[in-house]
């Protein structure tokens, strides 16, 4: 059937591959840190994003696990719930959710049809063509404020805050999940810099939660809090928490905030999700206790309880026992290191990796690689690759002072063929993780679990 946009004309997309190519192929624009095409747009379009309540979540790690606890907390208390995140795992619709479930292939469609007109218009202007993020952005803005109508919409942001695309939005919490050496290219290569950027999302009078853990970090973000006259809520201050119990499966912890205190069991793995969760029931509880939002102790536990985010210490497979994380900053290695010791004990690790080019692989390298066994170096499908020669060298440079002796090393450019390494070498007392970008752990992920429809990205 043929696409017809609201004037009667054949739309310029005609298929959701299409619309989806188009979005995509917007991508050589970059990521250009500034709101002044999206303020344009959301303009023209009679600024949507005023009629949405949004949870803004910035942070350098645990932003999509926390938007997964949020999510999943109201959606267990009533609420209708979008939720916009970044990057995806399997298929470019998975950014838009309503409910829990993506965007209808028909309704991207139409709104895509909608916005061509106007990016092609804007492209000719001295603002140049929104980029690909900032089309996907008012995409979800128009989606939730005019298909679907939820009462509350989970926010990632894309890239550090203060600058980000997402911040066009007016929260009615914002949460700052860590603060980390990621993106130093355009963050900037200190905590002190990346705080700041990431406070930028933070709004006059609107509370802020964050589980930023260094002091200067919190520092930042506590003096943008009070200059905008904002409550900041910070991990380790107005609210803490302690694990008290931990299987293979699962954790819990007993939070203690200054309205409450409460024991929540999590089914996401990994030591750092105790933080993540506790940054989001800070949140829900200001939500609670402020803006008159229903959250029946029963629903916040179960909320929790079944909780999900795929790729983020995730056993996919038990045969050979197979994990996934997206850790690719030194944090994120530190916290998979952490929890590898802690949930999973084996005879040898066998670790595969995949980054993309950035600066920061040798603070990476020196948290994990105490752990292996056998290192396999591949190359994720993604034009930002860095090469597994490359990243070879990097090794090379941290192995003296941090590997195993008898760390055996192995390069297959082709991650299939490196997957399949992977599965043959390990055996029923050995754990396989894979580990870098999220890129690498997509295209994984979809193979150990036969997932044809994958389509993985930014």
């Amino acid at each position: 059937m043929t696409e017809i946009n609201g004037a009667g004309e054949k739309a310029p997309l005609q298929t959701y591959v299409e619309a989806v190519d188009w979005i995509n192929g917007l991508i050589p624009f970059g990521i250009r840190p500034g709101l002044e095409r999206i303020e344009a747009l959301m303009a023209r379009l009679g600024n949507p994003h005023r009629r949405l309540k949004f949870i803004h979540v910035a942070g350098t790690n645990g932003k999509g696990s926390t938007c997964a606890f949020l999510t999943s907390v109201l959606l267990q208390a009533g609420y209708d719930v979008g939720t916009f995140t970044s990057p995806y795992i399997t298929k470019f619709t998975n950014r838009f959710q309503y409910n829990g479930e993506d965007i209808p292939e028909e309704t991207l469609l139409k709104i895509a049809n909608r916005l061509h007109p106007l990016v092609r218009e804007m492209a000719s202007t001295p603002l140049g063509s929104p980029t690909m993020f900032e089309v996907s952005t008012t995409l979800a803005l128009l989606y939730y404020a005019e298909e679907c109508y939820p009462d509350v919409v989970v926010w990632e942001t894309g890239l550090g805050g203060r600058m980000d695309v997402t911040n066009i939005v007016t929260p009615v919490v914002s949460v700052i999940t860590n603060i980390g050496m990621d993106h130093t290219d355009v963050l900037g290569d200190t905590v002190e810099a990346i705080a700041w950027e990431k406070a930028g999302i933070i709004k006059p009078g609107v509370p802020v939660v964050t589980c930023a853990s260094q002091p200067e970090a919190i520092k930042v973000i506590t003096d943008r809090a009070q200059e905008l006259r904002s409550t900041a809520y910070v991990a380790g201050q107005q609210f803490s928490y302690r694990r008290v119990d931990r299987d293979e499966n699962s954790q819990t912890i007993h939070f203690a905030g200054p309205f409450r205190e409460l024991d929540i069991r999590i089914c996401m793995k990994g030591t750092y999700q105790c933080d993540n969760a506790a940054g989001a029931l800070m949140a829900l509880e200001v939500l609670r206790q402020y803006m008159a939002f229903v959250l029946e102790d029963k629903d916040l536990v179960q909320g929790f309880e079944h909780a999900f985010w795929a790729g983020r210490f995730e056993k996919v497979v038990d045969d050979p026992r197979i994990v996934l994380d997206g850790a690719h900053n030194p944090e994120g290695a530190e916290s998979l290191a952490q929890s590898i010791k802690e949930v999973y004990p084996h005879k040898r690790l066998n670790l595969m990796m995949g980054m993309l080019e950035n600066k920061h692989h040798e603070a990476y390298l020196q948290h994990i690689l105490p752990l292996v066994d056998t290192l396999i170096l591949t190359e994720p499908d993604f034009r930002r690759k860095m090469d597994a020669a490359k990243l070879q060298d990097v090794v090379a440079q941290v192995r003296p002072g941090f590997a195993k002796k008898e760390l055996e090393i192995i390069v297959e450019p082709d991650w299939v063929k490196a997957l399949e390494l992977l599965k043959s070498r390990t055996e029923a007392e050995d754990l396989g993780v894979v580990s870098g970008t999220l890129y690498l752990i997509a295209d994984v992920r979809a193979a150990l679990l036969h997932q044809t429809d994958s389509e993985k990205g930014w």
